[in-house]
């Protein structure tokens, strides 16, 4: 548990200072008040101008900011994890998240300022951000105890206006057991569901959230993504550092690279098809997320090994399709290219190819030292050209003993087939 602790330290103080922070105040007619908010902005915001970024949305964010900042930091070192803009809305002031998240004894629909604060954060926080930053479409909220069972209530509308929900050790206002799994079930935008628990959290708590678990579990909709966790050994504090990695694993697994485990199991036991596989992958990341991302390297040279393991060479075409779309300038489509070729024995192409990546910007582990070798050392099966350009034909020689020499007449000559004299004449037919 304490190494779990550094290690967060750890992230938290060396990571956030890349991350520019940014506190700001609203003015909400909805709560009639001004309520401070910290923005995240992710690193690369001010470089990459045309990219738009995923928003999470913290309730608790005074305390909940750091821990999420630090894993996101850390997963995008990896390139595991994409960029987010996190937006965290302040609670520490006169009891505010008990009265933000007030809710109906009976329903347990938002209540008073309850009510007031669901309205603020989609009414008006979400626009507020959306048209001040580049936001991508998808969407996130998280909280704990009260907060995150407060956070369930946006799931009690038609059409959701957050994507994804992270709920940890959630307190559940009256009959959300029941009422949760229902929506979940009849939702028809994909939804990625995660909460947790933790031995340290009181029975009774425990056991209704239980209860929702075994009801969610038991639906079969294509369109909910759901991860429950009960983590042994944890209190009801550390487990947000258990959850928060967790949870963003689940939420953007399709953003991952190809990990080896997807290419044993989901790659390379496809008869066909590798090059479609990739470009899927990052359309469904584009279409869930609403991130462009470029195809990563790595997985490139992840369907190349698919291709070479199923001998599937043709589709090293659409490969370099791919490459030239997405790295004009370097040798990869020509290198993608040149590999059909030697794979199919076309050497002379394949001899074009690699000369052609020659040319081309390096890229990965492809050098133009890497081009010219496979070039020279396939030019060395080709065969010679004559001084026209006209293949020469290939002389066996002959041992000396095995031919002989003009001048040296054969010294027996069989009497059965004497050697013609003269040019033979063609006989004629009676």
């Amino acid at each position: 548990m304490k190494k779990l602790f550094l290690l967060f330290i750890v992230i938290c103080t060396t990571t956030v200072f890349s991350q520019k922070r940014i506190l700001d105040t609203i003015t909400s007619q909805k709560l009639n008040e001004d309520r401070e908010i910290t923005i995240g902005l992710p690193p690369s915001y001010q470089k990459n101008i045309k990219q738009n970024f995923p928003v999470l949305v913290l309730l608790d964010g005074d305390f909940l900011f750091d821990p999420f900042q630090g894993a996101l930091s850390y997963g995008n070192y990896w390139d595991d994890l994409p960029e987010v803009i996190i937006v965290a809305i302040h609670q520490n002031k006169n009891n505010e998240r008990e009265t933000d998240c007030a809710t109906e004894p009976t329903t347990g629909l938002p209540a008073e300022k309850g009510e007031k604060f669901f309205e603020f954060i989609g009414m008006e926080l979400l626009p507020y951000i959306q048209k001040k930053y580049r936001c991508a479409p998808f969407k996130i909220i998280a909280g704990l105890d009260t907060t995150a069972g407060f956070l369930n209530c946006y799931l009690y509308k038609d059409n959701p206006v957050f994507d994804a929900y992270v709920s940890m050790s959630p307190e559940l206002p009256a009959g959300m057991e029941e009422q949760i799994p229902e929506r979940l079930a009849a939702i028809q935008k994909p939804i990625f569901y995660y909460q947790s628990i933790a031995d340290g959290d009181v029975k009774k708590m425990k056991t209704r959230i239980q209860a929702m678990d075994e009801a969610i579990k038991k639906i079969t909709s294509k369109t909910l993504n759901y991860r429950f966790e009960e983590f042994k050994g944890a209190s009801h504090y550390s487990l947000v550092l258990y959850s928060i990695p967790d949870a963003l694993y689940q939420i953007f697994s399709v953003y991952q690279p190809i990990s080896m485990t997807e290419f044993q199991e989901k790659i390379a036991t496809l008869p066909s098809g590798y090059v479609t596989y990739l470009t899927q992958k990052y359309d469904i990341l584009e279409k869930s997320l609403g991130l462009k991302v470029q195809i990563r390297l790595n997985d490139f040279k992840a369907i190349e090994a698919a291709i070479l393991k199923n001998k599937a060479y043709d589709e090293f075409d659409q490969l370099a399709q791919l490459a030239k779309k997405d790295y004009p300038k370097s040798m990869l489509a020509d290198y993608e290219m040149a590999q059909m070729y030697e794979k199919k024995g076309d050497n002379a192409r394949a001899v074009k190819s690699y000369l052609a990546a020659f040319q081309k910007e390096e890229i990965g582990d492809l050098t133009k030292d890497m081009m010219i070798g496979k070039s020279d050392e396939l030019k060395a099966s080709l065969p010679k050209k004559g001084k026209k350009g006209k293949v020469e034909p290939v002389v066996e020689e002959t041992s000396p003993t095995d031919t002989p020499q003009a001048d040296t007449p054969p010294t027996e000559i069989p009497t059965e087939t004497p050697p013609p004299t003269e040019t033979p004449v063609e006989e004629k037919k009676p």
